[in-house]
C-alpha cells in the first residue's frame, strides 16, 4: 500500500470524525491542537484506522499518533 493511498483515507476519515473539510488537514495537523479533538475522538479516531486499514493498534503507540502524518506513518510501518 503507498503512502498517498494511506494518507487519502487518513485524511478521510479524520474529516469524517472531526467534521473538518480535506483543505484543512496536512500531514502535519494535530488532532488536538488544531482540530480540538478531545480525549474521546482521538480513541475513536484510532477505532477508525484500525477498522479501515485492518490493524490493531496498541494503547502506548496510540498514545504517540498525535498528527495525521503520525498516522500514516504508522499505518504504513504495519501494512
Amino acid at each position: 500500500m503507498t503512502n498517498p493511498s494511506i494518507e487519502e483515507r487518513v485524511t478521510r476519515i479524520v474529516c469524517n470524525q472531526m467534521g473538518t473539510s480535506p483543505d484543512k488537514v496536512t500531514k502535519d495537523t494535530s488532532f488536538v491542537n488544531d482540530l480540538g479533538a478531545d480525549s474521546l475522538d482521538t480513541v475513536e479516531l484510532v477505532m477508525e484506522f484500525e477498522d479501515e486499514f485492518e490493524i490493531s493498534i496498541p494503547d502506548e503507540d496510540a498514545e504517540k499518533i498525535q498528527t495525521v502524518g503520525n498516522a500514516v506513518d504508522y499505518i504504513a510501518s504495519k501494512s
